[in-house]
């Protein structure tokens, strides 16, 4: 997922995605806890997305609180 496809999201479908993303985030430790990960590419993936969805919230919130 790209910067530029979170920005143009809602603030409801960027809580939706993160939901979603956390228990996809879940589901992976717990398959590479068990050995069934068989690509361990996705877990980074998750995590830069999480991060990326988190970031424009909180510039959505200080742009919010500033204006």
């Amino acid at each position: 997922m790209k910067a530029s496809e979170v920005k143009d999201k809602t603030n409801d479908q960027l809580q939706d995605e993160l939901l979603k993303l956390k228990k996809e985030q879940f589901n992976l430790r717990f398959q590479g806890a068990s050995g069934q990960l068989e690509k361990t590419s996705r877990m980074k993936a998750v995590r830069r997305d999480i991060a990326r969805i988190k970031t424009i919230q909180r510039q959505r919130v200080d742009v919010t609180a500033k204006g």
